[in-house]
Order: C-alpha cells, then sequence, then structure tokens
C-alpha cells in the first residue's frame, strides 16, 4: 500500500500510541515495521491474535511479558565464536525464563480450556531449555554480575577477598583512630590505584613509610599507602586477579553452553516480541474502548459508531459509515467545519488499521474490507517552491490516483473539484466521480457544488450525505445522515442573526427555481427524517421495556420449573424413606416366616419360598426413582418447545386457530395453512401445539412390579462385609426369580473373610441346592459357583 496514504492518515500517531504498551525490543521492532496487509488470509489471522490478545487481558489480567532487550546482536556473536559479558548473558537468560514462564502461562491455559484461536500456535513454537535458564539464572544476576554461586572456586577467591579487606580495614582503622592519628588530615580510609590508602598531612609523610599514591589539589594531603598493610594489598590485589579470571571463565563456558542453541534462542525472543505485540493491541484497544471487526469477503464496510482514535474521546462524535453493499460511491455535502474532513479520516484510518490486525473504535459487529489500495486527497497541498496553485495542487494528486485505481479500491476526495470556477469545478467533480466509480472503486467525497446533491439522486450506486447542522444553536453537530444532502442555511442563519425579512427575500427571488425546489426538498428531507428517529426511538423504548418483561417472564417461568422439580424430589426421597421402613419391618416378618416355616419341618399348607421372594420384589418395586436437578433442564425443555419446523401444528395466538407450518420466510416469518387460507405470521405470534390439544395431562404413577434383567454374576470385590452379605442375599433371591440354575459369586481371594462369610450364608439359605469354589480357569477360589434346588 502506499506509504503517501499512510502519512495522510496519520497512521504513524497509532503506531505511537501502540509503543506505549510495548515491553520488549523486538516487540517495538514489529510496532516500527507494521504496515497494512492486503492479504485475506494475513489480515483474517492478525485480527483472530487480536481477539485473543483482548480475551486474555480480560480474563487472566493480560500475557505475563516483562521488559526484555534486543538479544539480536549477542546471537550474532555467539554464532561467531565470541564471549559475551555478564549483561549480555543475563539478557538472554531473560529470554529463556521468558519462555519458560509463558510456556507454564498457557500451559494452566490450556487446562482451563481457554480457547484462543492462534496463541498457541505461537508459544506451541518456544523452545524451553530448562537445564541452561536454571544455570544462567544461578550463574549471572540481572545487572550482569556473576554470582558466587557460578562455581565453588569463585566462592572461595570471593571469601579470601572479603577476608583480606577486613585485615586491611582493621589495620587501618588502628592508625586513623590510634596516636597516629594526629598525623592524618582526616580520619577516613580512602582507595586510590584500587588500593587502600589514607590521607597524611605533606609534613609527616615519613612517619608511615610505604607508598604515596596521589596529593590533593593544594598539596597539603598525600594519599599513603602505609608499610604494614603493602603486602596486604597485594595479596587482595592477587585475589582480585584472579577472581577476574574465573569470572571471564564462567561467562566463557556459558556463551560456549549457549552456542549449540542460538537459533533457538534467537527464534524465542522473535516469539516474546509477537507476543508482546499481540498484548500491546490488546491493551490498546481496552485504553480507547476498541473492537475487533468482522471482515467482509465482498467488501461491504459497516462501521457502527465509528469515532476517530486521534480525538479526545469526551470531544469526538461517533457516526455510522456504511458503504459497499447497496452503493460504492458516497457523496458528502455540508457547511465548513461540519465535520466533513474528519469523517474521511476516519473512514479511511479505521481500514488501514483494520488491515494492520489492530482494533477499530467502533461498536461490535462491525466490519471492514481488504483493499489493495486506498488513495486520499485531503488538505491543501500547495508548493510555493513547485509554483502550484491549490486547484493544481490537487488536481495533479487526482491525476495520479486515477492512473492507479481498480476495483480494489478506496478513494476519499476532500473538496472535489474546489479552487477553480464553480461551475467547471463541478463538472471535473462529477466527470471524475464517473470516471472511478466506472473502474468499480469504492469512492467517498466531499463538496459545496449543489450539482453534485442531484449527481448523487441520478447515478446508480451513488447516494447523497451531508453533516447535520443545528440552525438553532447556529453551530455543527458533526452527525453524519446518510441519504440526506445538505443543503444551504445562509437564509436561516442571516434571519437568526437579525437580517430584515424583506433583505432574505429579496435574495431568495435571485436564486433560480430549481435551486430552491431542491433546498426545499432536502428540508423536507430533514423533517421526516427527524420523525423517523422519533418514532424509532420511541419504538426502541417500548421494546426494551418487552424484552425486560420477557426477561422477567422468562426467569420466573424457569424459577417455577425449578421448583416443582426440586419438591418432586424431596416427595420421592420421602416416598422412599416410608417404603425404607417398610421393607425393614417386612424383612423381619418375612425372616419370622420363614424360620417357622424350617422348624415345622414340612413346607405343605405354608407360604412358598418363592411366593416370600416376589413379595420382597414388589415390596422393593414401591422405591420412586429419583433425579438429580439439572441445572440446564428446563432451559432445554423451554428451547425445545420454542423451535420450530415445517410440519409443526401451532397456535397462531392473533387469530386464536390452529394452524400447520409450510415453510419459514425472512424477516422472523412462517407461511402457515389456517385451514383453507395460508397466511404470513410473524414468529412471535406462533406458539408450538402439542400433540393433544383438548385433553389435559394427567399424572399417573407406575409401581414397578417385574424383576429387572439379573446378571449371572455378582461381584463384590472392594465391597464391605455386611454390604456384601446385604448384596448376596438380594442377589439371590432376583436369581431365583429369574429362573436361574446356578450363579457365580465372586469375592476375590485377599484374607478369606469375606468368602468364609458367604460360605457360612449359603450353608444356611433354604434354596442352595450346593456349592464349591470356582474351577481354575473361571476365577479359582477368587469365586464360588451356587446351584439352586
Amino acid at each position: 500500500m502506499n506509504k503517501k496514504i499512510l502519512e495522510t492518515l496519520e497512521f504513524q500517531k497509532i503506531k505511537q500510541l501502540l509503543l506505549q504498551s510495548i515491553r520488549t525490543a523486538l516487540g517495538e521492532e514489529e510496532v516500527k515495521n507494521l504496515t497494512p496487509s492486503c492479504d485475506f488470509d494475513q489480515v483474517t489471522q492478525w485480527l483472530e491474535e487480536t481477539k485473543d490478545g483482548f480475551d486474555i487481558l480480560r480474563l487472566k489480567g493480560g500475557i505475563p511479558i516483562p521488559k526484555v532487550s534486543n538479544i539480536k546482536p549477542h546471537m550474532k556473536r555467539i554464532e561467531i565464536g565470541a564471549m559475551l559479558n555478564g549483561l549480555e548473558i543475563a539478557q538472554v537468560g531473560r529470554v529463556l525464563q521468558t519462555a519458560l514462564e509463558l510456556n507454564r502461562f498457557f500451559d494452566e491455559l490450556k487446562e482451563e480450556q481457554l480457547e484462543v484461536t492462534r496463541l498457541y500456535y505461537w508459544v506451541d513454537q518456544l523452545e524451553i531449555l530448562p537445564q541452561l535458564t536454571r544455570t544462567i539464572k544461578v550463574s549471572v544476576e540481572e545487572d550482569g554480575r556473576v554470582t558466587d554461586e557460578a562455581s565453588p572456586e569463585l566462592r572461595g577467591i570471593r571469601q579470601q577477598i572479603r577476608r583480606t579487606e577486613q585485615t586491611i580495614r582493621e589495620q587501618l582503622d588502628q592508625m586513623i583512630k590510634g596516636k597516629q592519628a594526629k598525623y592524618l588530615s582526616d580520619s577516613l580510609v580512602t582507595m586510590r590505584n584500587e588500593r587502600y590508602v589514607i590521607p597524611v598531612k605533606a609534613e609527616y609523610k615519613g612517619v608511615f613509610g610505604g607508598v604515596v599514591h596521589d596529593q590533593s589539589a593544594s598539596g597539603q594531603t598525600l594519599f599513603i599507602e602505609p608499610r604494614q598493610i603493602v603486602d596486604l594489598n597485594n595479596r587482595l590485589r592477587q585475589h582480585q586477579i584472579a577472581e577476574r579470571q574465573e569470572v571471564e571463565r564462567i561467562l566463557a563456558n556459558l556463551s560456549n553452553e549457549l552456542a549449540p542453541h542460538y537459533r533457538e534462542i534467537l527464534h524465542n525472543a522473535r516469539v516474546i516480541g509477537h507476543l508482546d505485540f499481540i498484548e500491546a493491541k490488546a491493551e490498546f484497544g481496552k485504553a480507547l474502548k476498541a473492537t475487533v471487526p468482522h471482515i467482509s469477503e465482498t467488501n461491504a464496510l459497516f462501521l457502527k459508531s465509528a469515532r476517530h482514535p486521534l480525538i479526545d474521546a469526551d470531544l469526538v462524535v461517533a457516526n455510522d459509515i456504511t458503504i459497499g453493499e447497496n452503493y460504492q460511491t458516497i457523496v458528502i455535502t455540508g457547511p465548513n467545519t461540519g465535520g466533513k474532513t474528519i469523517t474521511l479520516k476516519t473512514l479511511g484510518l479505521m481500514q488501514l488499521m483494520g488491515q494492520s490486525g489492530l482494533p477499530l473504535t467502533v461498536k461490535e459487529d462491525s466490519q471492514i474490507g481488504i483493499f489493495q489500495e486506498i488513495f486520499a486527497d485531503i488538505g491543501d497541498e500547495q508548493s510555493i517552491e513547485q509554483n502550484l496553485s491549490t486547484f493544481s495542487s490537487h488536481m495533479t494528486n487526482i491525476v495520479d490516483i486515477l492512473r492507479q485505481v481498480d476495483d480494489k479500491s478506496l478513494v476519499l476526495f476532500d473538496e472535489l473539484g474546489a479552487g477553480t470556477d464553480p461551475q467547471e469545478g463541478a463538472a471535473l467533480a462529477i466527470s471524475i466521480l464517473d470516471d472511478v466509480a466506472a473502474k468499480g472503486a469504492y469512492v467517498v467525497a466531499t463538496t459545496h457544488y449543489p450539482e453534485l446533491k442531484i449527481y448523487g439522486y441520478n447515478r446508480p450506486g451513488t447516494i447523497n450525505a451531508s453533516m447535520e447542522f443545528n440552525v438553532d444553536t447556529l453551530s455543527p453537530t458533526y452527525k453524519l445522515l446518510i441519504g440526506v444532502p445538505g443543503r444551504s442555511n445562509a437564509f436561516e442563519i442571516s434571519r437568526r442573526l437579525g437580517l430584515e425579512n424583506h433583505v432574505i427575500e429579496a435574495s431568495k427571488s435571485l436564486i433560480d427555481e430549481e435551486s430552491q425546489d431542491l433546498n426545499e426538498m432536502i428540508a423536507d428531507l430533514e423533517s421526516r427524517r427527524k420523525m423517523a428517529e422519533t418514532e424509532y426511538l420511541e419504538v426502541r423504548h417500548f421494546v426494551e421495556e418487552s424484552e425486560s418483561l420477557y426477561e422477567d417472564l422468562k426467569a420466573a417461568y424457569e424459577f417455577f420449573f425449578e421448583e416443582r422439580e426440586t419438591e418432586l424430589a424431596k416427595a420421592k426421597r420421602a416416598a422412599n424413606e416410608i417404603v425404607e421402613e417398610a421393607e425393614t419391618k417386612a424383612e423381619k416378618i418375612i425372616a419370622d416366616i420363614r424360620n417357622m416355616q424350617l422348624a415345622s419341618g414340612s413346607q405343605s399348607g405354608h407360604v412358598k419360598e418363592h411366593e416370600l421372594i416376589e413379595a420382597k420384589s414388589k415390596i422393593r418395586g414401591l422405591y420412586q426413582e429419583e433425579e438429580r436437578l439439572k441445572t440446564n433442564k428446563v432451559l432445554k425443555k423451554a428451547k425445545e418447545k420454542k423451535v420450530l419446523k415445517p410440519g409443526d401444528e401451532v397456535l397462531v395466538e392473533s387469530f386464536g386457530q390452529y394452524g400447520t407450518l409450510i415453510e419459514k420466510l425472512p424477516k422472523n416469518e412462517w407461511l402457515v395453512q389456517l385451514g383453507i387460507l395460508k397466511m404470513n405470521i410473524k414468529e412471535n405470534q406462533l406458539v408450538k401445539s402439542t400433540e393433544n390439544k383438548e385433553e389435559p395431562k394427567q399424572v399417573i404413577t407406575t409401581v414397578r412390579t417385574s424383576t429387572p434383567r439379573v446378571s449371572s454374576q455378582l461381584d463384590l470385590r472392594g465391597r464391605r462385609f455386611d454390604d456384601a452379605i446385604h448384596e448376596v442375599d438380594q442377589y439371590l433371591d432376583d436369581a431365583i426369580l429369574a429362573g436361574y440354575s446356578q450363579v457365580t459369586i465372586v469375592h476375590g481371594k485377599g484374607t478369606g473373610a469375606l468368602r468364609q462369610g458367604i460360605t457360612d450364608y449359603l450353608k444356611k439359605h433354604p434354596r442352595v441346592k450346593k456349592f464349591a469354589l470356582a474351577p481354575y480357569n473361571q476365577g479359582g477360589s477368587g469365586a464360588t459357583i451356587v446351584e439352586f434346588k
């Protein structure tokens, strides 16, 4: 895209705002190199990344990226085998540590199942080097100082340095605080030439002996290294040399460890810079209350409440700007300082920002197109040096635009044809607009010429627009009115300012009839627009009230069903408690009867065993099935009831008649068959009908009497002893009723306690014919096979 449009629409200032949120050097480099793209897929990916940044900023407070320096020069030196200093290695370590932390951060997002479209792709490219990262972190501080933990040798050398310095200070302290203090010009210890010295008066320089390293400006003080500490200073100097050599060795080793990974580290820095750029876009958007637009494949632009991002949010007026769907040319008329030029710049800048992947200062659901070129002729570009007039400079620019424009271009003309004779200028403006429109380009032009208002009505694909002017306050409102041409307000303004009526009427008589008719038509259009706007606001008020009432009713409806389900569940639990109590009593009675039957030694004349088992099953069948309330249960039912499809029987509320749906129509309408009539009915007037419209629903309680399907094997592994015996008792009853001749009880080997308990129980059961451990291939001693009589 041409660089001139970036300058004309001040795209560089947008990038300056972005830079305020950048933390990394490579992120800053990415912002500085940012230009709009003409590739649909590329712009789509950029905007998806911006949306991901918005989501993470909103839900997690942003991507945790610290300040990161530019390590490209460091990696270049590593590539050629050079050694890095401590600060450079610390900066490389910062990149490695940031990559590790980002990887951990996005792993947590994956665990939380936060869906992002593009950022996982970038994070997966990070090369994590945990051992090297830890080594650098332990060895080098952020300011580049090598730590004592970098090597045992360095720790030992520094301990010797500290001990030697302590000894030197102790001896010097004795001198400056003892009897010899009178020979000193000041009681302090200082350093000269990296050696400890004391300030001695010049006349007493022989008292301490040693070496003179410096003197004061006046010559009255000499800085002397006393002979007593010369050897200690020499020893300290040797330790310091050893320290420097060890530090160089450590840095050389760290540089060598970085060498095999320099490409991965450099790529990590680029990824971190890109993530920083995405985070900056999100913070930029949040500060300006911006949103991420959609992209129109047909280049149909719709900017809802678009605001110029470089104008104070408290002062700027938002406007809806639409072009491309029903028309490709907009002619904006209106007074000077009415906001025409700002509207042009807002449209152009929004498009540049959108094609750069940036959020736009528009409301949700706005959309942009993808243009190969955006051209603008805005402002006065006359040049004294080139001897160009205002008209000539504009025309030179327009000629250049006409050579390059095509059907994938957006063209912005400000005051088209201005700077020359009005009649000729209007004719030129019309011909230029016709030429650009013939090439299929999208055009927005501002003008003062009344002839272009007629042009906006007569040309296909062209629409008039204007900037609203408040005659009462004699000031522009800066509101863009699509479909309404601007009109001259000179007579109304003059009248309000006190000009005599006869002067105004005389002026009107000098204007041709067509111009007067046009102004009257425009005035009528404005009046109708205001009436429509008033009615719209009134209707909108009632719609909002209806929506609020609907939400209240919907909430009450859901609450009613939730409460009904809750109360029903409580009733079922209470019923089950009663049945459980009755079952316990029945169990005791049946057990007593069975014992009496066994004691009598005869089955004749007594209750049969299978009858007892069947009675127990009937008691268990009295249990109510309890269902846990699901939060979305009522919503699901409500949604299923509301979904309409062809063939459904519906009640048409407005007629009180039942009908059949035939097909779905636009604007939320259905074609409905009502007897012999077919009618278009709004969807909100239709209620899905049930199959039996006249018969009320009846609640039927069903008692389960049949025995459910029983498995031929009972698995008791992991059960407690008491629970297992109770489960065996119920299982055997169900198995006998099911008609099984034999079953298998799996109890596991374990300690043998459960197996022994089951054996004791089976010995006493009246319906068990015999039992034995299962064969080896069927579980062996971990299972028992039971045969019934």
